[in-house]
């Protein structure tokens, strides 16, 4: 088992202290192995075994807990009479019907630490849960970094190059790296994966009936990573293929993939005007392994996926990320945390001068002096340009703490 040790770092300065720790993430990118982590340092720590609850809806021994109620007698029974420090740890806390009360309610009490995970984006938007307001911390858990992939890998920092590949090709969900680097086995369990995401977190929690056009509509998402689209333009494409649908039907779908944390929504903000646009959004992926285990690999299709990885990577690193538009132009990531700016363009090759315009042109118009980047795979770099970074992909995520 490998140590997630950013996360950790992140978690332990809220572990004993009277806040719900709540670990959002899509399935299958390591949330309930962080949690396990954070059990063995307790253990470690010398907390007595029967001090610790874990609650694992995934695992057929809690198929009774059901409801709110069920939650707060078990917790009740395994831990109201322990003395010292008590710690309830429940995974994937919302297949428990109304869970926000039980966990409320608990934590009304402060003498249990609680960690919870979720694999809804929206897991604390209830009217219940927003009475937890200020009580608890939210830590999103993404797949792998490209960082976390060496680590995985065993592979040597001194030539992360040879990875990338690798890591373009299978994405970061950690359980791939259990098996050998076969592309049929790997993608297999990919698809697996999306497969139970779309039957636990859409289908049944949605009651979709229509399963062949939810499919449709993620193949055609994901085969448009980092473009614009909107439900407008997916209901038309849909329509030419013969296949009927309204564009509310795929308005809600697309909310579905999000709530599920399979896509990511990335709205557009005009730099300019200062403000927000309502339309044509981008959408990148929990996973990009996912996208070729649906479609296929293509190696001549890379910019998306490019952007995608380097969008997750801003995520980690605590960004809130938008598109930027100026004048007729755009940016392919406008990233805000705390008060900075980073301007970002991600190409896969500057091979010409017109592509070395195309990225660099709408930087140097930009009239203000936060950091601006463009990131590519060109092995040959020239200087930077009127003060605008030149960088290859690798080595931006390999350098967690520059630009």
């Amino acid at each position: 088992m490998h140590t997630r040790q950013a996360y950790l770092e992140r978690l332990r300065p809220f572990l004993g202290k009277p806040v719900v720790k709540v670990l959002t993430g899509m399935r299958r990118v390591g949330k309930s192995y962080l949690m396990r982590q954070i059990i063995e340092q307790l253990r470690r720590d010398g907390v007595p075994e029967g001090n610790i609850l874990y609650i694992d809806k995934e695992s057929v021994a809690f198929d009774d807990l059901r409801t709110y109620r069920d939650l707060d007698k078990a917790v009740q029974a395994a831990l109201g009479k322990r003395g010292g420090s008590r710690f309830l740890f429940v995974d994937e806390v919302q297949e428990i019907e109304g869970w926000e009360r039980a966990i409320a309610s608990i934590a009304g009490q402060g003498n249990i630490d609680i960690a919870v995970t979720g694999s809804n984006a929206h897991l604390f938007s209830s009217e219940l849960a927003t009475r937890m307001s200020g009580r608890y911390v939210e830590f999103p858990i993404y797949a792998l970094s490209f960082q976390e992939h060496l680590t995985f890998r065993g592979a040597s920092r001194q030539d992360p190059q040879a990875e990338f590949l690798d890591y373009l090709r299978f994405g970061g969900l950690p359980a791939i790296h259990h098996f050998d680097r076969d592309a049929d086995t790997i993608y297999q369990y990919v698809a697996s994966v999306f497969s139970t995401i779309v039957l636990k977190d859409i289908v049944r929690r949605h009651q979709v009936r229509n399963v062949m056009l939810l499919e449709s509509i993620a193949r055609y998402l994901f085969d448009n990573t980092g473009r614009v689209t909107s439900a407008k333009s997916i209901a038309d494409y849909l329509k030419s293929q013969r296949l009927r649908v309204g564009v509310e039907t795929v308005q809600n779908y697309l909310a579905y993939f999000e709530e599920a944390l399979l896509a990511h929504r990335t709205r557009r903000f005009d730099i300019k005007g200062r403000r927000l646009l309502e339309i044509y959004d981008k959408f990148y992926l929990g996973d990009v392994g996912m996208r070729h285990a649906l479609l296929g690999f293509r190696e001549g299709e890379l910019t998306g996926v490019l952007e995608n990885v380097v969008y997750l990577e801003l995520l980690r690193r605590g960004y809130q990320v938008h598109i930027g538009k100026f004048g007729d132009r755009e940016v392919d990531f406008l990233a805000t945390r705390r008060g900075e700016r980073l301007y970002v363009q991600v190409a896969y090759l500057l091979a010409t001068p017109e592509m070395i315009e195309r990225e660099f042109g709408v930087l140097k118009a930009i009239p203000d002096n936060y950091p601006k980047l463009v990131l590519s795979m060109d092995t040959a770099f020239g200087d930077d340009v009127e003060g605008i970074r030149r960088r290859h992909i690798v080595d931006f995520l390999c350098d967690p703490g520059g630009a």
